[in-house]
C-alpha cells in the first residue's frame, strides 16, 4: 500500500506539515500528482458534487484547473486530532472571461494509518473580485516562503 507521510497520529507540527504539503500539491495543478495523496477508494464531497476514487479525483481536478485559471491557494490548519485535520483556505482564480474570484472554504480530512486521505468534505463559496483586489501574487507553483498566510492577509 502507498505511504504518504506525515502519518497519524498527528501532532500540531505534523498536522501543519500535512496542510502545507497539501497546499503545495494543489498549487502544482498536477491532477495525477495530487490524486496520489488520496486512497484508491477515497470519498469526497466538494460543494454539492460527490466524488469516489482516485480516478474521479484526477478527472475532477483536471476539469477544475481548466476552468479555474491562474489558480493560487493558501491553506491553514484549523484543528486536528489523531487521524483528522480541519483546514480553512482561500484561493484566487480567473475564469475564461477574465473575471477574478476569491473562493473561501473549509475542509474536513480523515486519514488512513499510512497518511493517505480517505475522506475529504469541502464547503466553498466564491466571491467575484476586482483584479486590483487580488492578494495572492506569486509565480505559478507552491507559495514561496515569506508570502503571507491567511491570517496575515486577514482572510
Amino acid at each position: 500500500m502507498d505511504h504518504r507521510p506525515p502519518s497519524p497520529p498527528f501532532t500540531r507540527d505534523t498536522a501543519i506539515q500535512k496542510v502545507q504539503l497539501a497546499e503545495d500539491g494543489w498549487n502544482s495543478r498536477d491532477p495525477q500528482k495530487v490524486a496520489q495523496a488520496y486512497t484508491v477508494d477515497t470519498v469526497w464531497r466538494n460543494r454539492a458534487q460527490f466524488i469516489t476514487g482516485r480516478a474521479e479525483v484526477e478527472a475532477f481536478l483536471q476539469a477544475k484547473w481548466q476552468k479555474e485559471q491562474n489558480y493560487r491557494l493558501i491553506k491553514e490548519l484549523w484543528a486536528h486530532s489523531d487521524t483528522r485535520i480541519a483546514v480553512r483556505f482561500a484561493y484566487e482564480w480567473q475564469n475564461a472571461q477574465g473575471v477574478w474570484f476569491r473562493s473561501f472554504g473549509n475542509e474536513n480530512w480523515a486519514f488512513t494509518s499510512e497518511g493517505l486521505m480517505h475522506t475529504r468534505i469541502a464547503s466553498i463559496n466564491d466571491l467575484p473580485i476586482k483584479e486590483e483586489d487580488r492578494k495572492m501574487h506569486w509565480p505559478e507553483g507552491p507559495r514561496p516562503s515569506g508570502v503571507p498566510g491567511l491570517t496575515e492577509l486577514r482572510l
